[in-house]
């Protein structure tokens, strides 16, 4: 593990344990998970990888709770939870692959908007800080068509890790980012994860490896195989 984590005694912060599902595609049936487990500690960045189909978005999806799994627990915090999607903010924070911004709002309202659904939620950062931070403080007053993909990511990204969530799932979140804006990116997540913060990302970028605590590989639906802890 790096030394940035904060390892801590008690049950992962997230757990998912014989996760499967499937998918009709027409007469067909399409086996997206087949039995995965897997757990976040406090403080660890996990990177999920694997090849296009293997079942990354999916185990996202299901631990977010916006896909029900066929079978199969989710725990938070040692408890099972049926509905991950029920969990605030504070709790669980997501980046989509789609991002997800709302198209009426600015920027600076788009990564704010958590403390607007959730008014007693407890803030972690200034919205201000952080968007000078990810280099988007410049376009805080316009809509996100006005910025570049790239932009509306770190905006994604700034909305999730503003209020400090005990998780963040990630899909790609450094997808649409150069080299120096991938290291920006991976450092404030790490940094979050410093203060006890679990992550899981979807990733296929190698810039983002030195980051991660451990990778787990997934295929055809199944863990094909896990690093231990650096």
């Amino acid at each position: 593990m790096s030394e940035d984590a904060l390892p801590q005694p008690g049950p992962p912060v997230l757990e998912a344990t014989g996760i499967s599902k499937t998918f009709r595609r027409g007469p067909e049936v399409v086996r997206a998970l087949a039995g995965v487990d897997l757990a976040i500690d406090p403080g660890e960045v996990v990177g999920l990888t694997g090849p296009s189909g293997s079942g990354k978005t999916t185990l996202l999806n299901v631990l977010c709770g916006w896909e029900m799994p066929d079978e199969g627990t989710i725990r938070f915090r040692g408890t099972a939870i049926s509905s991950p999607a029920r969990l605030p903010w504070r709790d669980l924070a997501i980046v989509a692959q789609d991002l997800a911004l709302m198209g009426e709002l600015s920027v600076e309202e788009n990564v704010a908007l958590p403390l607007r659904l959730e008014p007693t939620i407890a803030r972690g950062t200034e919205v201000g800080a952080l968007l000078e931070l990810l280099g988007i403080d410049a376009l805080a007053p316009r809509l996100p068509e006005e910025a570049s993909l790239g932009e509306q990511q770190r905006a994604a990204v700034a909305r999730a890790l503003l209020v400090e969530p005990h998780v963040l799932l990630a899909d790609e979140p450094v997808g649409h980012q150069d080299e120096e804006w991938t290291k920006v990116v991976m450092q404030a997540i790490r940094d979050r994860a410093a203060g006890g913060m679990a992550c899981l990302i979807t990733t296929h970028d190698r810039e983002t490896w030195s980051y991660l605590d451990r990778i787990v590989t997934l295929r055809d639906g199944v863990v094909a195989r896990a690093s231990e802890p650096r």
